[in-house]
């Protein structure tokens, strides 16, 4: 079973330019079935599967995690399917345990407010987190987007900034004014650093800002302003597309600013409280309106 495993792998690097943290994350699902099933792919039925989805479900894990599982190991078996390595495909008709849908946390335009202005002082670091905080929720970027910045991807003048998302692939969004004036101080502040690294956001040590760095930042100040639960750069994302949805902002538009292939993935990304569906609805619809 490793073999093809890594042979999936490597199709996932190198023809489909996954992130290495979904590398991680295949190769664990992976592993852990591997491990569960101990045969190799031709003796696997789907018997075996919802076996394997069953003892899952037994452990105590939540039905989010297995249906990641289980769509890790059909990807697979999809692959070896197609390749020749597999005569038929036996997680084709495996079913997904049903997860409940739940709604990605976003913030208040208040409270964004206050956490982009939170942090103080002057100094390196203050002028970091300030325009680390602003260009996430500016651009509505995911946290490895932002980590993976260099300094010859954004371009101030223009208020324009290129990102490599998911797949490795690159798109150009555009960057507030806000977010501008955040990047002009940090930048000053990072030329006296007189580091030689390509990286945009460096940490104190002049190396490039890994994404824990990021949640460490954005956990931080959303802990001094009050903010506690479930909270990191994901959320000033959804936050982001909330907030332009929520303004008239065309949902193509806003599937394109935050990179997403899909249009179904956007729409997970949206929320709408009700007062704002009843304002739409209200205005848009024949019969809610007064004669």
């Amino acid at each position: 079973m490793k073999d093809y495993i890594d042979k999936f792998i490597r199709y996932l690097d190198l023809e489909k330019g996954a992130s290495s943290h979904t590398l991680r994350a295949y190769r664990k699902d992976l592993r852990e079935f591997s491990e569960s099933v101990k045969c190799e792919p031709n003796n696997i039925d789907i018997i075996d599967l919802r076996g394997f989805i069953a003892g899952q479900i037994q452990k105590g894990l939540n039905k989010t995690t297995v249906s990641r599982r289980l769509s890790s190991i059909r990807s697979f078996f999809k692959f070896l399917y197609r390749e020749g390595y597999m005569k038929t495909n036996p997680a084709k008709l495996v079913s997904n345990p049903k997860v409940p849908k739940l709604l990605p946390r976003f913030l208040s335009v208040d409270d964004v407010f206050s956490l982009v202005e939170k942090p103080e002082g002057i100094g390196f670091l203050p002028a970091r987190n300030r325009a680390v905080l602003e260009l996430l929720y500016s651009s509505g970027l995911r946290v490895s987007e932002l980590s993976g910045i260099n300094t010859d991807d954004i371009h101030i003048k223009e208020c324009l900034i290129k990102i490599k998302g998911k797949g490795k692939k690159e798109r150009i969004v555009p960057i507030g004014s806000k977010a501008i004036d955040a990047m002009k101080s940090y930048i000053i502040e990072r030329m006296l650093l007189k580091s030689k690294e390509r990286a945009l956001f460096l940490n104190r040590m002049g190396k490039r800002l890994t994404e824990r760095g990021v949640r460490r930042i954005v956990v931080k100040y959303a802990r001094a302003i009050g903010i506690h639960g479930r909270i990191g750069p994901h959320t000033l994302r959804h936050s982001f597309a909330s907030h332009l949805l929520q303004g008239g902002a065309d949902l193509r538009v806003i599937q394109e600013l935050l990179g997403h292939a899909s249009l179904s993935t956007t729409q997970k990304y949206t929320h709408l409280d009700i007062t704002h569906l009843m304002d739409v609805y209200d205005k848009a619809h024949p019969l809610a309106k007064e004669n």
